[in-house]
């Protein structure tokens, strides 16, 4: 008798988004299918240098490698079943994400294309017209005249 694996069908895209923290700039900015763990999306997105805060989603071993390929400190949330799991410095890193999760909220959720490289553009210059906005509210705060 033949083991059957279970295999998941995923339909979509997955938006993989680097903000810097001190200005809620989007540095990079990725599309993936859906099927591709976020993990590996971290790859086309990790910064060179810093810390990375992130969701559950990027708190494998393979986002552990490529963080620290790049020099970088991957501070991501654990998920519940992890035995490494900190509860008080996950609700720490939850804090400290929650100001640049608007670049999240004010994104579609939806898509218009099929296939990965019609998708980069749309988000692309989503991600340039969230950049200009803030560029200037970040002006107003700056110099108020």
């Amino acid at each position: 008798m033949a083991v059957r694996e279970k295999t998941n069908n995923w339909y979509g895209y997955k938006k993989h988004v680097s903000v810097d923290m001190q200005t809620g700039l989007i540095n990079k900015i990725a599309v993936t299918p859906a099927n591709v763990p976020d993990s590996k999306g971290l790859k086309l997105v990790c910064p060179s240098h810093g810390a990375i805060y992130a969701d559950k989603g990027y708190c494998g071993k393979y986002a552990e490698t490529i963080a620290k390929y790049n020099g970088c400190h991957l501070a991501a949330v654990k998920k519940n079943n992890m035995k490494s799991k900190n509860r008080d410095l996950d609700k720490w890193y939850i804090k400290l994400r929650s100001p640049y999760e608007r670049v999240f909220s004010k994104s579609k959720k939806r898509t218009r294309y099929i296939g990965v490289m019609k998708n980069q553009f749309p988000v692309f210059m989503e991600a340039i017209c969230f950049n200009l906005k803030r560029l200037v509210s970040l002006k107003e705060n700056l110099c108020p005249n």
